[in-house]
């Protein structure tokens, strides 16, 4: 099998990153990705790349030629060129089901069971934060999406995963910035001005952006508040300057962000049981994309863990705080978040006093040092990035012998990894939840309640 090569394949499965695969390599041909491309279906498709490394291969589809009856249109009129929702095209309940086979998949060495994915109650509209890349296409300043495994940006106008109103606000801002002249900053050239806009929607319609800029814009004022006089529904715009070299969008320096007109965090809820927790968020803060599964996942979290009124819980990885106040309001004795990024347990502090929570602190700093301060938790929870937990966050947490751990990952090959390395600790979990967090995605999270 070689580059340029058409090949006609049958796809088994969906790999890890949306593209149907065909079975493992059976010593003649390489395994073969194909994006767009369904579980059951038989394709022809153009070889482009032929790894020397293994045997696998991966091939753009050119036709179906046997589709699969999961086979839906998708909604979005980007989708194939934008490399953010690859699962559109496949029926929300096989999603799902895909979904829960994946989590499988990656803690099948560890002896539990796993329950069916909980769906999202909005499939469609629920991204409460919006990632957008400029670009001039056509001659005009647009916002959109990087295309997959390139810096092609693509205009991704029109999104139906995000959710009302960022799509129409996303719009007019790449109108005003365009009439401005600001210019898209190249990273091969370092020219141009702006890298990425950053939108955020609260439960109530309003929303909060920010623009990441390579240098402050010396009009940046004035076209904030001639923004915010055309879209009533922004609350205020916030300018972060982010003079690396690197795809990181936000700096870790944050001194040079400035409030460029109206508020420079927005308030948000997650509403759990009937009661809402009430959320300050700033423009760089961690918080759940879909705040609709968030609600889901942070009941069966309180749930599961049933706080005693005597209790310690520690939160770790708490970003703006949502489980750890939530626990904190569930009857806990007192509940420590720990979170290394300031700007997030300014928000979780901001947010406790929202709440009426005096049971809670939180603080900043790297997990594993800020757990070792720590003598004892009845509780932890760990929500941590992709690459999962440290091996010295899970001693901490294993010193501190919490009776229960709820360990909610994003990454279910790491939760696999860390979870075989707690039950070698005597910390087992009988049961794991998928959450689909991002419809459309192949993005799956999941919540293990670990116990002692």
């Amino acid at each position: 099998m070689r580059p340029g090569e058409r090949v006609t394949v049958t796809c088994v499965d969906i790999d890890d990153d949306g593209a149907g695969v065909t079975a493992p390599a059976d010593g003649s041909e390489p395994r073969v990705h194909v994006a767009g491309a369904l579980p059951g279906e038989r394709v022809a498709a153009l070889v482009e790349h032929v790894s020397t490394h293994a045997p696998e291969a991966w091939a753009r589809l050119a036709t179906i030629e046997s589709p699969s009856p999961a086979r839906r249109p998708p909604a979005c009129r980007a989708f194939g060129a934008c490399g953010g929702c690859v699962l559109q095209h496949l029926a929300y309940d096989a999603q799902l089901e895909w979904k829960r086979a994946r989590v499988a998949r990656a803690l099948a060495a560890v002896d539990v069971a796993i329950a069916p994915c909980v769906a999202s109650p909005r499939p469609l509209g629920y991204r409460n934060r919006s990632k957008l890349v400029p670009a001039v296409i056509d001659g005009r300043l647009i916002l959109g999406a990087f295309a997959p495994r390139t810096h092609d940006v693509v205009d991704t106008s029109g999104c139906e995963i995000a959710e009302p109103p960022l799509d129409d606000t996303a719009a007019a801002l790449a109108a005003l910035l365009d009439r401005a002249g600001v210019a898209p900053y190249d990273e091969r050239t370092l020219t141009g001005e702006l890298r990425h806009v950053v939108l955020r929607a609260a439960h109530d319609g309003r929303a909060l952006a920010t623009w990441i800029v390579a240098r402050p814009l010396a009009n940046g004022p004035a076209l904030a508040r001639e923004f915010r006089a055309a879209r009533t529904e922004v609350i205020g715009v916030v300018e972060h300057v982010n003079r690396g070299r690197g795809n990181a969008i936000f700096a870790a320096d944050t001194s040079g962000d400035r409030t460029l007109d109206g508020a420079a965090t927005i308030e948000d809820h997650v509403e759990v049981g009937g009661q809402a927790i009430r959320l300050r968020l700033s423009s760089g803060a961690f918080f759940q994309a879909n705040r609709d599964v968030a609600a889901l996942a942070y009941a069966a979290i309180s749930d599961a863990l049933a706080v005693g009124s005597g209790e310690r819980v520690v939160d770790a990885y708490c970003g703006a705080g949502g489980i750890a106040l939530l626990l904190a309001r569930a009857g806990a004795r007192d509940v420590i978040g720990i979170e290394a990024h300031a700007g997030a347990v300014a928000d979780a502090a901001a947010s406790a006093a929202l709440n009426g929570v005096t049971n809670a602190r939180f603080v900043v700093g790297d997990v594993a040092r800020e757990l070792a301060t720590i003598d004892r938790a009845d509780v932890v929870v760990l929500n941590p990035p992709r690459k999962g937990c440290a091996p010295e966050v899970l001693a901490e947490v294993v010193r501190l012998a919490p009776r229960a751990i709820a360990y909610l990952s994003c990454d279910p090959d790491t939760l696999g990894r860390d979870l075989a390395w707690l039950a070698g600790r005597g910390y087992r979990a009988d049961r794991v939840t998928p959450f689909d967090m991002l419809p459309h995605t192949p993005h799956v999270e999941a919540l293990a309640i670990v116990r002692r």
